[in-house]
């Protein structure tokens, strides 16, 4: 998610709206691989926020996280679908489309 992605992200959510997004098939049951981000702890790094793979679990650190984990994960593997795994939040991100997912 990039600084535009960041934008998007924010009007959606004022507006309470999600945009159909094409990659929904990619959504598996999964478990949450890691309480935190998984490349980060193997760097011995820190993050701001987290985000989990909806096709594999893998746990990586969102876009404002100086790694961009999630992100990077996402393009690398072609798993477009994360949410957010902060507590109080429930909102799924498609990478490829650039829009909030209904979840």
């Amino acid at each position: 998610m990039g600084a535009l992605d960041n934008l998007r992200f924010a009007v959606q959510r004022w507006r309470g709206s999600a945009v159909a997004c094409r990659h929904v098939d990619a959504i598996r049951e999964v478990d949450r691989g890691s309480d935190g981000c998984e490349p980060c702890i193997a760097l011995g790094d820190t993050w701001v926020h987290l985000r989990m793979c909806m096709t594999c679990g893998t746990v990586g650190c969102c876009t404002t996280s100086k790694n961009t984990h999630a992100s990077r994960h996402a393009r690398q593997l072609g798993h477009p679908i994360a949410r957010s795994v902060e507590p109080g939040e429930d909102w799924l991100w498609c990478f490829v489309d650039g829009v909030i997912v209904e979840g």
